[in-house]
């Protein structure tokens, strides 16, 4: 292996090229790096490509913070007000913009900060860009992914960059719709896999927070529903904490949007889990402070909710749109108001919501759902909605204005159940102790002519007479105060409407002739029921039998003639394939005969064209303009000889020229030779002499240079040798000793080894003698 292509090799130095990138702000070359990095890494080192993004991101990070110190230092100020105005990272300077900042002498810090920190904050933003471009659709580099995504989020959080947020959302939600169309390739995304679907999870979490912060609720909208389509593919529940969160936004996004329906339903959603789970808690556990405050808020988001906000959710138009929000809240079915106030007075576990709501709220639920006063229900709800707005930290104030119109409408149910007209000014004094003041009496009437125009209250106003008139038709239902919880709601009203007696009529004649019937006649006793009974059961058997026999019999008969069609439609199909046999036939030699005609005719128009090219061949071949063997040209014809004519005329024009080319840049080379030569003529004896001087010039100064050399190399010899001789007397006693020393091992040596070669003798003698006393007593045996 090279040492250039080394996985440490190439680590540094794309992590060099990353670096001299961000100072020399080069995104695009940045991002061309990162690719061809990733393309060389992602099969031999994946935690190499997630070190070098994270060096990329870290260091464009890091110019933004010091671009920022800068401008601090340049001047005062907060940089974060001027950045805020930069509407679009990606938006390039304009003109106008340009020569306002030429003749402009405001040197403020807005200025400041557009020169120092605008450029590295939009690298920053394109830093964040490339890191998910060169990481999307790849599992290896699927955690590296999200956390950059998150990271991308925290920036738009800490600069507000609104416009750049949703552009990070499209690009996220791009990434994710091309799963499937990389998914035959190695290493892509597996969305069933439970660990990356969870990651997903937690990176469209964060988004949707983000968006909540920044108040971009179409932006949060489309970020729920993308949680909600991950949620559908995940095999297994989520956390309930996580879950929480996203009810938790749901509420913020619904109240935003004016949706009290669905904005109580999320609350509701949000109460269940936490109410089940206290550690579910977005923020902190739930203690039983914590789910008091859960609990007023669901039921005054319920009780908010408008008295016929169901019946306005079934218009057709909207069903679309309310089948999708249902489906994001994870409900079977369309929440409704009364549905809402039921599952919330029916959670009892730890304890009754009614119990654990505050004061305030039990008392608007009593108002509202329970007691039936129109007279003094207004003047009763004041006080409380007043308690309401002054709670601690404000959790009811957007609720308000929704109450009053809950309570309105209530109000003029009651008063339809109890009146059939009543004046407009007894209507305002009723009203006015939850107006609003200086609102007047138009927002009440308004109120009553869009209930009306909506088909909630059968109501019109005469305003010649000032008066106020209920006007119930025979089929409309006189409870129009709606979906009320309360057992005893439709029993209140003080006397039946003529709607109720038309409506009633024919249930009411139903009950009487029943009573009437068991009257006139009773039921027979139990004794002739039974023998009744049993010759019932008895015809019934005898007409199963008659029935039973009746169905084997057409089943034989079905059997037969299917058997009968069967046989006769063989002989059809037989007769049939015979007859387009024999048609085939007759077409077959049609076909063939037309075919022998063809070719014929083709055979013909060949030998003429053969013999026609053959005479224009001759014809060129007689005036020198075609170099062709006239009697191999089997697959010449007329074109094909026309144009190797041409060809040939071509390529001789083109070699004439090429040879003409040649010789003319041939005479201008000698020509300009020739020249050069003529000039350089009379000088050549001055350079030869100046020539010379220098190389005499030279070798004088390498002779000096060479005996000073010798001269001292001499004497750093004569030196050495001096210093050596001293040593001398002492070098040759110890080489005379070392040298005696050496020959007495030696010599020692050699004794040893001839006593072993003795020794070794000797043992062979006795062992030669042993075999052959042996073999003596062997043969002496024998």
């Amino acid at each position: 292996m090279a040492p250039s292509s080394k996985p440490e090799t190439v680590l540094k130095q794309a992590e060099g090229l990353v670096s001299l990138c961000v100072n020399m702000r080069k995104g695009r070359t940045a991002k061309e790096g990162l690719m061809q990095y990733k393309n060389i890494a992602q099969n031999a080192s994946v935690a190499s490509i997630e070190v070098v993004i994270k060096r990329f991101v870290q260091l464009a990070d890091q110019k933004v913070q010091e671009a920022q110190e800068k401008a601090d230092k340049v001047s005062a100020g907060a940089v974060k007000g001027t950045l805020e105005d930069v509407d679009d990272l990606e938006a390039t300077e304009t003109p106008e913009s340009i020569l306002l900042g030429a003749v402009s002498e405001d040197q403020s810090k807005d200025r400041t900060d557009r020169a120092l920190v605008t450029p590295w904050l939009k690298f920053l933003w394109e830093s964040y860009r490339t890191a998910l471009e060169t990481l999307k659709n790849n599992a290896r580099l699927e955690a590296i992914y999200q956390q950059i995504a998150q990271q991308a989020f925290k920036f738009c959080l800490k600069h507000s960059r609104k416009v750049e947020f949703r552009r990070l959302c499209e690009t996220i939600r791009l990434h994710l719709s091309t799963i499937a169309k990389y998914a035959h390739q190695p290493h892509a995304i597996n969305l069933s896999d439970p660990d990356t679907l969870q990651r997903h999870l937690d990176t469209r979490f964060a988004q949707l927070s983000a968006a909540v912060e920044l108040e971009l609720w179409q932006e949060a909208f489309r970020s729920v529903e993308d949680v909600h389509n991950l949620l559908t593919m995940a095999k297994k529940a989520p956390r309930p904490s996580m879950m929480a969160g996203y009810y938790e936004k749901l509420t913020k996004i619904f109240l935003m949007s004016g949706n009290a329906l669905y904005h109580a339903a999320a609350w509701n959603r949000f109460y269940a889990i936490v109410r089940s789970n206290p550690s579910a808690h977005p923020v902190k556990p739930a203690d039983e402070e914590e789910l008091s405050k859960l609990a007023g808020i669901v039921l005054v988001s319920a009780l908010a909710v408008p008295l016929h906000a169901d019946q306005n959710s079934v218009d057709p138009a909207s069903s679309g749109r309310v089948s999708r929000l249902t489906a994001l809240l994870g409900l079977s079915k369309t929440p409704t108001r009364a549905g809402l106030l039921a599952s919330a007075l029916a959670s009892t576990m730890p304890t009754p919501l009614l119990k654990l709501v505050p004061a305030p709220v039990q008392a608007l639920y009593d108002l509202l759902e329970t007691s039936f006063d129109p007279l003094e229900l207004c003047s009763s709800a004041a006080p409380v909605l007043k308690e309401l707005e002054e709670i601690q930290e404000g959790i009811y104030q957007p609720y308000v204005a929704q109450l009053c119109d809950a309570i309105l409408g209530r109000l003029l149910g009651q008063l339809g159940q109890v009146y059939d007209s009543i004046n407009l000014s007894q209507v305002h004094e009723l009203v006015a102790a939850i107006q609003v003041e200086g609102a007047g009496h138009v927002k009440v009437e308004g109120f009553i002519v869009a209930a009306a125009k909506r088909g909630e209250i059968p109501v019109q106003i005469d305003h010649a007479t000032g008066v106020l008139y209920f006007t119930a038709g025979l089929f409309t239902s006189s409870s129009s105060d709606g979906a009320s919880t309360s057992a005893n709601t439709l029993d209140d009203a003080v006397q039946p409407s003529s709607a109720d007696i038309v409506q009633t009529r024919l249930s009411t004649l139903a009950t009487v002739l029943s009573t009437s019937l068991s009257v006139l006649f009773p039921p027979p006793p139990p004794t002739t029921q039974l023998a009744s009974l049993l010759e019932a059961v008895e015809a019934e058997r005898k007409s199963l039998a008659i029935k039973r026999a009746l169905i084997v019999r057409r089943r034989e008969l079905h059997l037969e003639l299917t058997a009968r069609q069967e046989k006769e439609e063989q002989g059809r199909k037989k007769a049939e394939a015979s007859r387009k046999e024999k048609d085939e036939e007759a077409k077959r030699a049609i076909e063939e005969a037309r075919k022998r005609e063809i070719e014929r005719a083709r055979r013909e128009v060949e030998n003429i064209k053969k013999e026609e090219a053959r005479q224009l061949a001759q014809n060129l071949s007689k005036r020198g303009n075609l170099k062709v063997d006239i009697d191999n040209m089997e697959n010449l014809n007329t074109d094909s000889l026309m144009k190797l004519q041409v060809e040939q005329l071509e390529k001789e024009k083109r070699e004439t020229s090429e040879r003409l080319r040649i010789i003319s840049k041939r005479m201008d080379h000698l020509r300009l030779e020739g020249a050069y030569r003529k000039e350089e003529r009379p000088i050549l004896a001055e350079d030869h002499a100046h020539q010379q001087a220098e190389d005499l010039a030279v070798f004088q100064a390498s002779a000096r240079s060479r005996r000073e050399a010798a001269r001292l190399a001499h004497d750093a010899d004569l030196e050495i040798k001096e210093r050596l001789g001293r040593m001398m007397d002492d070098y040759i006693n110890t080489r005379g000793v070392m040298t005696g020393e050496r020959e007495r091992l030696a010599e020692e040596a050699g004794k040893a080894a001839e006593e072993e070669s003795r020794l070794q003798e000797i043992e062979t003698a006795k062992r030669k003698l042993e075999e052959e006393r042996e073999q003596e007593r062997a043969e002496q045996t024998c």
